[in-house]
Formats: structure tokens, sequence, C-alpha cells
């Protein structure tokens, strides 16, 4: 009996025991439950209160719309249209080949629009409209309206297109814009850029628009959106509008530049024309020329291949990336160094017999024609190469660079504008570190001197150099940057800003020595090379016609009718008018056009023509 007292005593003891262990054991769960719902609901709640946020609410970025660019008279250039296009709202990855599949009846994707597609979807999300296919037309938007209710993730929107109404006549001026690429990415990540982008396509490719990028795009707005857990829209919670970009007036003249492509026909080569009392850029032609608006959502392949694989290098801005010889035009800037420096007087003279001598070789004039005595200003209006080649013996090549240096030779200028290369100034340290790994090649020789006395020899500018060269003259040696763009304009408020620039530097000149060198180019137009394409202007004109050699004859006679095309001289002219107040400089290039006063100065004459005369009408 006692043991089964003790045995009933043990059992309740070990049934309290079991409800205090329980007890205990809910009183930890319920403390941890307390502990973890005050660590959600008070210690964590704005973390995970923006969490969730985020996952009921979806930011879509607004794209500003992209400012115009128009020319001097407000001709535009390159404006925006209002088009429709095919838009993705939210369709899951692994969905995305089914969606191709259902457009292919009337809506072609090709592999490259797929990847780009694929790639937004991944960075952006599937919350972010992404472009599926621009500009649909009637038939295309008509029909997928029908078939939409198979489309729950797709959309037609109206969205902002570039258009560049002019085309090729100022395509390596305005350029264009395209799909952001890696690199593109790359960069706008290292300036700190990228938000700025978001729900932007596309960028600044070349030209003006790549420049002015950051004044043209504006700035991206958003709208917060609040979607269910399928991602599909259910409203608007907030919204900040987007900035539209400003628009850009720039200093060209489309006019001119029609003149000068119709001029120019189905020829090579380029054409600068400059204010040289502002530096304002009136004129820039590269000729061939593309259409920009090939590029704007991404160019075809066969397209790309007929512009990237032509000989005649269409997309290459010859004013600015191309450098050459530039013959006879250089002449007026040596005279006026041998002059400035005290190497020639106006009055000395040379006898010129058709050549120039030195140790044992001859070097001639074009066609080894005579001109006896020779002064500075008739071997200006003559063009005698002998005289300039005589210089070689008192003028040395660092003294010339020197001097020609201060008219932008050899430099980059700073124009606004992409790709612009320095060509080569030379000079005895530039040739020691031209052939740096091989001294033989590194001695100046007085035959290079020669040489470069004409514009030949290691001499390449490129033509904005020489027009730029050429305008600081015409203005009496004040040195301005070259520029495009001179006024900006909010859309929003028509308000207008004025770009200022100002001279860099002022050349040291004489005024008489100006004055000889301007004379002996008046005299080539009314008397000399440039005659024939200058007869009954009722205007005065200073200019310089050059032919630059491509390559040498080794004293052969040139016959253009039985050389390759390529290898045919180039045909130059640079010139300022009115020469006694010059309101337009201009440099023409004609690439293996053969003589410049046959070739260029018409060209040069039908651009003073309308500026001077036509446009005053």
């Amino acid at each position: 009996m006692l043991e089964l007292n003790d045995y009933k005593k043990e059992m309740k003891q070990s049934f309290i025991l079991r409800i205090i262990i329980s007890i205990l054991f809910f009183v930890m769960i319920f403390c941890l439950l307390i502990s973890r719902f005050w660590y959600l609901q008070v210690s964590s709640y704005e973390g995970f209160s923006e969490r969730a946020d985020r996952n009921r609410i979806s930011v879509i970025p607004i794209a500003p719309r992209r400012g115009d660019i128009f020319d001097r008279n407000g001709e535009i250039l390159a404006r925006n249209y209002r088009t429709y296009t095919l838009v993705m709202s939210f369709v899951k990855a692994n969905e995305l080949e089914k969606v191709f599949e259902q457009l292919s009846p009337i809506i072609t994707i090709n592999s490259y629009n797929k990847r780009m597609i694929r790639r937004q979807l991944n960075e952006f999300g599937r919350y972010k409209p992404i472009v599926i296919h621009n500009n649909l037309n009637e038939f295309e938007a008509s029909w997928f309206a029908v078939h939409a209710f198979k489309f729950p993730g797709l959309e037609i929107k109206s969205r902002w297109l570039r258009e560049y109404p002019h085309g090729l006549l100022s395509a390596h001026v305005i350029g264009y814009i395209g799909r952001i690429s890696d690199d593109d990415l790359d960069e706008l990540n290292r300036q700190d850029k990228i938000s700025n982008y978001r729900g932007t396509e596309l960028i600044g490719k070349k030209g003006i628009e790549k420049t002015w990028e950051d004044v043209l795009h504006g700035h991206t707005g958003f709208k917060e959106v609040e979607v269910t857990s399928s991602g599909k829209p259910v409203r608007t919670l907030r919204s900040i509008d987007p900035i539209p970009g400003k628009d850009i007036f720039l200093s060209l003249d489309i006019g001119l530049q029609k003149v000068i492509d119709d001029a120019f026909g189905n020829r090579k080569g380029g054409v600068v024309a400059i204010d040289p009392n502002t530096g304002e850029i009136l004129s820039l032609v590269s000729k061939p020329s593309f259409d920009p608006n090939l590029f704007i959502n991404g160019i075809d392949l066969e397209n790309w291949k007929l512009l990237n694989n032509s000989p005649d290098y269409p997309l290459m801005n010859r004013v600015l990336y191309g450098t050459y010889p530039i013959g006879s035009v250089y002449k007026p800037f040596v005279a006026l160094a041998a002059l400035e420096l005290g190497k020639r007087t106006p009055d000395d003279r040379i006898f010129d017999p058709g050549y120039f001598e030195c140790a044992g070789q001859k070097f001639r004039n074009p066609g080894s024609v005579s001109y006896g005595l020779v002064d500075l200003k008739k071997a200006i209006v003559v063009s005698s190469d002998t005289y300039f080649y005589s210089l070689s013996l008192d003028l040395n090549a660092d003294e010339l660079s020197s001097f020609v240096k201060q008219f932008g030779f050899g430099q980059i200028t700073g124009i606004d504008l992409d790709g612009e290369k320095a060509g080569i100034l030379p000079s005895t340290d530039w040739k020691r570190k031209k052939y740096s790994s091989n001294k033989k090649m590194q001695k100046w020789y007085l035959g290079d001197t020669i040489s470069l006395m004409v514009g030949q020899g290691y001499n390449s500018f490129t033509l904005l150099q020489v027009c730029q060269g050429i305008a600081t003259f015409a203005n009496g040696g004040t040195y301005i940057k070259p520029h495009l763009a001179y006024k900006l304009r909010n859309p929003m408020s028509n308000k207008e800003e004025y770009i200022p620039y100002e001279p860099l530097y002022k050349i040291v000149l004489n005024e008489s020595n100006c004055d000889i060198i301007k004379s002996a180019m008046v005299d080539v137009i009314n008397h000399g090379t440039a005659k024939k394409s200058f007869l009954k202007t009722s205007y005065s004109v200073a200019g310089k016609t050059g032919t630059a050699q491509v390559f040498s004859l080794k004293g052969s006679k040139y016959r253009s009718d039985f050389i390759d095309e390529k290898l045919r001289d180039h045909a130059l002219f640079i010139g300022f008018a009115p020469s006694e107040n010059p309101t337009i400089a201009v440099a023409v290039f004609v690439e293996n056009g053969g003589w410049g006063s046959k070739e260029a100065a018409p060209i040069a004459r039908k651009i003073f023509d309308y500026w001077l005369l036509e446009k005053k009408k």
C-alpha cells in the first residue's frame, strides 16, 4: 500500500514537472514570437516597409523630349515627331519567345533586336516598358488592336522619334543618335549619369548630337505605379514630369550647304566657310555624305556594309579627320613668315628659270615654266614654286613651324564636333620624335625644308585648320575658336541664351606686311591663277589656288589621264571676301581633283556669290 502511494506521488510530481516544462516551453516560444514580432514591426519596420513598397510599387522612368537643332535662319535640322510604338510593359523573360512567335505574322523582330530586348529586360526588370517595334504603320497598328487580347503584356504607345529632314546635306555636322551600346553604358556609369538615361534607348553618337548630348538630352522624369502580384499596373501614385532638352541654334546656313553640295556633284572633298569676325562656322561639307536617318533605330546590316566598305569612305568627315598636304595655298603664310621674321623684303627679287637647284637636284615649277625676275608679290600671284624653294636658304623649318602654329596649323582647333585630328606641323623636334627608333631618319635635311615651303613634304593639315588660318589672317590676326552652336533655347519658357566666344589671343603682325599679302591674293583673283573663275564679280576677293601632290613624279611629267584617280593631285582654294572688310573665309578641297584653279576655285565663286549676293536678296 505504501509503495502504491509512493508511486502515485511520483507520477503526480512527474506530471506537474511536465506541465511546468510545457508552460516554460510555450512561454519561451511566445517570447521568441514577441521578439520576432518586435524585430519585424518595430526595429526593422522602415527597411521591410520600403522593401514591401518596392514589391508593390514600380518606378517607371519617363524619357525627356530631345532638343531640336536649327540652322542660323531657324531652319530645322533635327527634330522629333510622334510615332506609334509597340511596347512591352510586363512580360516575364521565359515568355519572350512565345511573344515573338505570336507577333511574327505581322511584325518581324530580328536577332539583334531580340538580344537588345532581353538585355533591357534583365537590366531594368519586367515592369519597365521596353520597345518591341518602332514606327508602326496603319496596317500593323490596326492588326495589333484587333489581336490585343492575345498580348496582355503589350500595348501601343506614342513616343518621340528623331528625324533629320535634310539628310545628307548636314550629316557630318549634325551627326546622329543611336541605340545605347555597352560602351555607352560603361561611359554613363563612369560619369555617374546612368540614372538620367533610365527609360532612354538612344544617345548622341556623332556630330552635334554627341558633343552637345548633355544639353539636348534633358532630364528624365518618373512615375510610381502600384502593381499587382503579376505585375499589372493598378494606379499611379506619384509622378515627376521630365524636363525636355534645350534647342540648339547653329551658325550653319543650310542654304549654303546645298549650294556647295550641288557644286561638288559626285566629286569627293570638303569645304569650310567661317565668319572671320566671330569664328562662326557658316558651312561645313564633307563629300560623299550619308543619310543619318539610317542610324536612329539601328542601321541594318546591308546599309552598314555599303557605308562601311565603300572605297569613298562616306562616313569619314574629311574636314576634321582627313589630313592632307595643302600645296600652294600654304604660300601666303610662308610669305608672311618671311616678311615678319625679316628673311625677305617685298622688293627682294630672284630670277626664276623654272627650277631651283640644290645639291645637284632640281626642284621644278609645274611644267618647268620660267617666270623671270620675281618678287614676293609676283611669286604669290603666279604661284612660283622656285621663289618659295629659295626661301629655304633663309627661313628654316623651326622658324616656319613656330610662326604658322599661331594660325592653328597642326593644332586641335577645339571645334564643337568630335573626331578632330591635329595633323602634322613638321619641325626638327617633330622628326626626332617621329623616328625615335631610327637615328638615321632623325636627321633634318635641306630638302625637307624645300618641300615645306610649297605646302608639300611632311606637311599634313586638316581643311578646318586651313580655313581657320585664312580666317585668322583675314581679321588681322585675332584667333577665335571655330564653333557651330551659338545659341540655346529653353523649349518650356522660350528663353534664349547666347553662348559667349571670346578671342583666344591676338597674333602680333605688321599691318604693312599683311597688306602686301592681301594685295597679292587680290591679284591672284584679278590677274592670276583664279582669274577665269572670278570674272565679272561685283565684290572684291582675296584668294589663292593650290594643287597638292599626292605622290612624287620623280621628274616625270604629270598626266592625270594616265594616273590612277587616287594618285591624282588634290585641288585647293582659300580666300575671303569682301577683301577690304571680309565677312566670309573659305577653304575648298577637291580630293584628287587636279588643278585648284579649275576645280576648287569655281566652287568658291559659287559660295561667295550666294553669301554676298543671293542671300542679301
